[in-house]
């Protein structure tokens, strides 16, 4: 046999890349990637540790309008000054992003998945113009408000109610865990009506409403969170949300972030694995490098398995996006998973680096507190598993 692969020599192994995946990205692919990953090398590496440390975001405004600049808010929206990218750029950029920190495409997620993607959906065509070029930007920063104190998995019972007076609305109610809130412009504010559940887009400087921090967290430290609190916010007519009513409306919003998500837990999932293999090939125990040892290998080796299937399923999903044949159950299956093996990734990588690994010196415990976060956040795991369950069987085991 004599064809003309068999006479091609194979490329090397890249440790890197050990499934080839590079392959499947274009050179505008693979632009946006190193873009991206250049920027938080930058502008979030070199301080991440202390910001996380500290508790704070410092200068957030201005890393808004950094990635603004760049491109990676709105990226996979048309017009407004987005940057109109395919799904596969997007989910590169949060994988980049998440690698530096989760609180980083924390503030990308919400910004551009949920916030601005409920308005560029949902929005009137005026709402579009207020909002989309200056969030696009960076100069306008959004957050999301579904979850509340008392109803995160069940949004249906969510308390926070707006009712017409005259032509006006009036929202009364409390959202809880929400990212970018204290420092947000504009709050697309999900709340009950005599008529469904319905979203609005709330200046945030309009009176009654404020957004205390959350302080005290021990995961996504160098990332804003906050209260919501809707004290009789007197809002016009046209702050309504006027193409969506129901929970179909947040949920899809959901689904979008969610599957940012996908690709983010890889990062955090690199990141540490990286940092893993490096340690093993350095530091020495019984007179020689702890790489070299079976069961190190064995641990690396799982880990990249683990790591690479993650990125070669967010892949799949991406272009499955793109071709617009993404279901919520196939986006449910990713996050279930990457999130998961991301964690466990971080694990491992941290008995790797024994006591270092709880140094902030690496960035290993930094991302496994992170990724607990990430892990319940946008759906648990319950949900998710509920969600394949019902498609697997046909029953329905929510309630």
């Amino acid at each position: 046999m004599s064809s003309a692969s068999s006479r091609t020599p194979l490329p090397p192994f890249d440790p890197a890349d050990p499934l080839g995946l590079n392959d499947l990205l274009d050179a505008e692919d693979l632009a946006v990637r190193d873009t991206v990953r250049s920027w938080a090398g930058d502008r979030v590496l070199p301080h991440i540790a202390e910001w996380y440390e500290s508790g704070e975001l410092p200068g957030v405004r201005e890393l808004a309008r950094e990635l603004g600049a760049i491109g990676a808010l709105g990226m996979p929206l048309t017009g407004y000054g987005c940057a109109g990218a395919s799904a596969v750029q997007y989910g590169l950029a949060c994988l980049e992003l998440e690698a530096a920190d989760s609180g980083i495409r924390s503030l990308v997620s919400v910004q551009g998945s949920l916030a601005m993607y409920a308005i560029h959906r949902f929005g009137s065509e005026e709402q579009k113009q207020r909002w989309l070029p200056g969030m696009a930007a960076g100069e306008i920063i959004g957050c999301f408000g579904l979850t509340e104190p008392d109803h995160g998995s069940d949004p249906a019972s969510m308390r926070t109610y707006a009712k017409k007076d005259g032509t006006d609305w009036v929202l009364t109610g409390r959202k809880m865990w929400i990212t970018n809130g204290s420092v947000a412009g504009v709050a697309v504010v999900w709340a009950q009506t005599d008529d469904g559940i319905r979203g609005f887009a709330v200046p945030t400087d309009s009176p009654g409403f404020s957004a205390p921090e959350i302080k005290h967290k021990w995961s996504l430290r160098a990332s804003v969170t906050s209260e919501l609190v809707l004290d009789e916010v007197r809002l016009p007519a046209d702050a309504v949300l006027p193409e969506v009513t129901g929970l179909k409306g947040p949920l899809s919003c959901l689904s979008h972030a969610r599957y940012g998500i996908v690709w983010g837990a890889m990062g955090a999932a690199r990141a540490s694995f990286d940092a893993a293999v490096e340690y093993a090939k350095t530091r020495e125990q019984f007179g020689r490098p702890i790489g070299g040892f079976q069961l190190t290998q064995a641990k690396l080796a799982d880990m990249a398995v683990e790591l690479h299937k993650g990125v070669l399923l967010a892949h799949h999903l991406g272009r499955r996006m793109d071709a617009g044949r993404l279901r919520p159950e196939q986006v449910s299956f990713g996050k279930l998973n990457n999130v998961r093996e991301a964690i466990e990734i971080c694990r491992t990588a941290r008995t790797i680096l024994g006591a270092n690994g709880i140094s902030l010196e690496y960035p290993v415990m930094r991302h496994a507190t992170n990724l607990e976060s990430v892990l319940t956040y946008e759906g648990t795991v319950e949900m998710h598993q509920l969600v394949l369950g019902k498609a697997l069987t046909g029953l329905d085991a929510f309630r």
